[in-house]
């Protein structure tokens, strides 16, 4: 096979991977390091691992391109090695991923380089094992019990690789109560906190044990829905919707009754989660425009 064949077989597998001379300079970077990375080739090419543009590290916060590389291995010890780490997304989040670096030789078996294949971690029981450890961490609201902000948008970015890596769909639901600053205008924060409550329990019970909600702020929410069909998406939707108008409220002898506007998207294959999230969050302003206590959708 030529020369430029074996660099097309490279380009197109489904696990990240680049090329390196003695010194580490990147001489190859095919089509999914891009996509994992967020490095263009271009931007790549010709620049030197210890330039620590990917910024690995291990579990312990060490950084990998300085102490325990497995290129390094590869070229200094004639090795196969293999590592759990992390890498720095080019916009600034953390990705888990598993590297493989193997040596390569010339025809007289002298190490030119190394190979290194990388894939990002999202096996199902990881997935949820991690979703586990985020909720047990800061990252929970302590009013409603659920995950806060950072939390959302912590989850959303794990979610988001694992449907790249699987090559699948997930969806996104941006629910906002109605009227929610008059329930703490008239009744009191207290009042407007046991309404925050109610509202989690609705989500909670729609909920399948890959789907997480997390308590943006004030009166809205965010629900993300990994592998799900808009189909389905409105189906989970509609039925929370219909579970928060039906629930009410027993405060200081009177009853306290809320309403939900929604909007969901599916995110598009690629879509950058700040696109998803702007879509989803027009979509909720597309209900309350419309009379509020309704879904509406973006397909």
């Amino acid at each position: 096979m030529e020369k430029d064949s074996y660099k097309e077989a490279l380009r197109t597998l489904a696990g990240g991977v680049y090329v390196v001379d003695r010194t580490r300079k990147v001489l190859f970077w095919n089509n999914e390091a891009e996509k994992l990375t967020g490095y263009a080739a271009e931007e790549v090419l010709g620049r030197c691992c210890p330039e620590n543009l990917l910024h690995h590290v291990d579990a312990e916060g060490r950084a990998l391109c300085f102490d325990g590389c497995p290129l390094t291995a590869a070229i200094e010890e004639d090795k196969f090695s293999e590592a759990s780490v992390f890498l720095h997304h080019k916009n600034g989040q953390l990705v888990p991923v598993v590297l493989k670096a193997s040596p390569l030789k010339d025809g007289n078996g002298n190490i030119i380089g190394a190979v290194q294949f990388f894939s990002v971690v999202v096996s199902r029981d990881d997935f949820l094992s991690d979703l586990k450890k985020l909720r047990e961490i800061v990252l929970q609201n302590k009013l409603t019990g659920i995950g806060n902000r950072e939390f959302g948008e912590n989850v959303l970015d794990r979610v988001r690789y694992q449907a790249i890596n699987d090559n699948s769909t997930y969806g996104v639901l941006f629910v906002g109560l109605d009227d929610f600053k008059d329930v703490n205008e008239r009744w009191g924060y207290s009042a407007g906190d046991n309404v925050l409550r109610m509202a989690v329990d609705s989500f909670l019970s729609e909920l399948r044990e890959v789907d997480t909600v997390s308590h943006w702020g004030g009166g809205e929410f965010l629900l993300i829905l990994p592998n799900i069909s808009t189909e389905e998406l409105l189906t989970i939707a509609e039925n929370t919707r219909k579970l928060i108008e039906k629930s009410s409220l027993k405060y200081e002898g009177a009853i306290i009754k809320v309403t939900a506007s929604l909007g969901g998207v599916v995110a598009e294959k690629g879509e950058d989660m700040h696109s998803v999230l702007l879509r989803a969050v027009d979509q909720m302003h597309v209900s309350k425009d419309n009379g509020r206590n309704r879904v509406s959708i973006d397909k």
